[in-house]
């Protein structure tokens, strides 16, 4: 078969990530196992003790810290292992009990804030006045004061976190369902040829120029999905209910303030969202037409709405990409720059290209005490580079907040990390249009500008409109099944697409499958509609940012440096925006209008000069 993917084995070493620098082999992932089981009866022995004072109260903290951070190398080897090669059954056993240690560390450290908030706040925050090991915990004091009505007692605490680890049952099955499960038929090229349909080759299929291609890779992808739909969904319906059941074992009145209010992000930022979608839809329909046209097709179909327009494709290869990223950047800073070149070329944060096993999709992972690590099937094109530049911005907001904070403060919430992805691919983008005047280079990129839009702007907030409907219906007790899903999604798709995409029963059905497609998006609680917010906070910013005002840049980086000692919205604000406000929501669709119009004189101007139909 053409285009078939290599063995793991085969990936040469310099294109995959340093997984020594976080365990040197396998033994030292046991070995860190074994020394977390072996820390928890001695965490065990401050249960009832945190009032004694701040004395012991700063000892707990330091040892559930040394248990904690070892933990998080321990998830992020384990994803590591796994994400490369899905169907290594040793690795999916490691995964397995992983996810059990971690549960067990949960529960043994459960007690710990119900104990906190027994001791009073007003109290604590005189130990943090008198004690300098406590200096730090003003702003986590702060956010447990704003949450302990959803706070329970430590024994319940404890059992909400042993239910943890079979509540993830239902994402894990999800994931090895579509990552191991599904064996995808080889796309057909208009020549014959045949194309390997798997999770890192699907997306690069969908862009391709031969109509064939695309049609048989979106039938063939959607096709597996609808027929394991029916358990994939029963699998939707367990991650939906764990979240109602942990939203109502905390008192929460939905799972949609569960999500929000422990980050303290008021409810109407998520429907600011889902509202301003609703009244742009009007744009998506524009540019479909204008895509349509610019292919030079008679009906656009769903497996159209990707596709490549220019006449000839970009490549981009891994090296070019790195280079045009860090040009896109460069207004952050010499020192921005050098470390993302290091950790692209010299530290090996990415593990770049598709493997035969590698599951699908893209991300940052990384702890405390390991590199900011990048996971994705990098395939030498305008896309690839757009998805390496959001997740280059992941981890350099990792890199920031790591480098700067206490491990208290570490990590951040998504809703700020989402920020700093797209604020990469704005960069970029800029950088390439401003220096790169070739009008078909520029549809390029403005192509790549639309799939990120497509996503962000058309796919999350669709799916952010699912979530909140499925959420709705089993918290009234409905029952979620595979027909029910797929209708739903549907019928939400086709609300965007109008009356340009044309869309036959059968491939209704497939674009109702878009649901099963989201292997992990969905089990995170009310997550997807925060790429929408981080787009638009990125393009609020970026223009300052871009023009060099160093005063923006210095409120960008503390905002990447301030991790998790501020609330989302405070940490924003502070950079520049206030996502409390549908104002960068609706500037961000202005943009997406923009993008449009220029897209549509840059495609009016190829074809008069007598650009061909391509439709076969």
């Amino acid at each position: 078969m053409a285009n078939s993917l290599p063995a793991r084995s085969k990936v040469d070493k310099r294109f995959t990530w340093d997984a020594e620098s976080v365990f040197p082999d396998k033994g030292g992932w046991e070995q860190a196992v074994d020394t977390i089981l072996a820390s928890l009866p001695d965490l065990a022995e401050f249960k009832g003790h945190l009032g004694d004072g701040p004395d012991t109260l700063a000892d707990w903290l330091d040892a559930s810290e040394r248990a904690h951070r070892l933990m998080a190398k321990v998830m992020v080897y384990t994803t590591m292992s796994y994400s490369v090669d899905v169907g290594d059954q040793v690795a999916a056993a490691r995964t397995d009990r992983a996810r059990t240690v971690a549960a067990q560390l949960s529960a043994a450290a459960s007690f710990a804030v119900p104990e906190m908030l027994a001791i009073g706040i007003p109290k604590l925050r005189g130990w943090i006045a008198n004690t300098p090991r406590l200096a730090h915990l003003a702003h986590y004091f702060d956010r447990l004061e704003k949450l302990q009505e959803h706070i329970r007692s430590s024994e319940v605490e404890e059992l909400l976190a042993q239910a943890s680890d079979p509540l993830a049952t239902a994402l894990s099955v999800h994931g090895v369902l579509a990552n191991t499960d599904l064996k995808f038929a080889p796309a057909v090229g208009s020549d014959g040829e045949l194309h390997e349909v798997a999770q890192g080759t699907v997306a690069a299929l969908l862009t391709n120029p031969d109509r064939e291609v695309r049609r048989t890779a979106f039938e063939s992808y959607a096709d597996q999905h609808l027929a394991m739909r029916h358990a994939m969904a029963a699998s939707l319906a367990g991650g939906i209910k764990r979240d109602v059941f942990f939203a109502r074992a905390r008192g929460y009145a939905s799972s949609l303030e569960a999500a929000l209010e422990p980050a303290h992000i008021p409810v109407e930022v998520f429907h600011n969202v889902v509202r301003t979608f609703r009244d742009n839809v009007g744009t998506w329909h524009r540019y479909w037409r204008i895509r349509r046209e610019a292919l030079g097709l008679e009906v656009l179909k769903p497996y159209d709405t990707r596709a490549q327009i220019s006449a000839s494709s970009l490549k981009v290869p891994y090296e070019q990409a790195v280079e045009w990223i860090a040009e896109g950047v460069a207004p952050l800073g010499e020192e921005y720059v050098r470390v993302l070149r290091k950790g692209a070329f010299e530290d090996r944060w990415v593990d770049v290209y598709p493997n035969k096993g590698k599951r699908m999709g893209a991300f940052s992972t990384g702890a405390m005490d390991t590199r900011p690590f990048i996971f994705m099937s990098y395939n030498d094109d305008i896309y690839s580079m757009s998805t390496l530049a959001h997740e280059l911005g992941h981890s350099m907001h990792s890199y920031h907040t790591r480098g700067t904070q206490p491990f208290l403060y570490s990590n951040y919430g998504l809703f700020q990390a989402e920020v700093a992805s797209n604020m990469h691919q704005a960069l970029t983008r800029r950088h390439l249009l401003a220096t790169k005047t070739d009008p078909a280079f520029q549809v390029a990129v403005i192509e790549e500008a639309m799939s990120n839009f497509y996503r962000y702007f058309f796919i999350m907030p669709s799916l952010a409109r699912f979530e909140l409907e499925v959420h709705t219906r089993v918290e009234g007790g409905e029952a979620l099944t595979a027909e029910a899903l797929n209708k739903l999604m549907a019928d939400l798709m086709l609300e965007v697409y109008g009356s340009e995409v044309d869309v036959n029963e059968r491939d209704r059905e497939r674009v109702g499958s878009t649901w099963a497609q989201f292997h992990t998006h969905l089990y995170a609680n009310f997550y997807v509609y925060q790429y929408a917010t981080g787009i638009a906070a990125a393009d609020h910013l970026v223009q300052r940012v871009a023009a060099g005002d160093q005063k923006a840049v210095e409120s960008y980086l503390a905002f990447l440096k301030s991790g998790g000692s501020m609330y989302p919205l405070e940490g924003l604000r502070m950079a520049g925006v206030d996502m409390a406000s549908p104002e960068p929501v609706e500037a961000a669709f202005a943009t997406l209008a923009s993008m449009v119009d220029r897209l549509e004189k840059l495609t009016a101007r190829e074809r008069s000069s007598a650009h061909p139909s391509r439709e076969p």
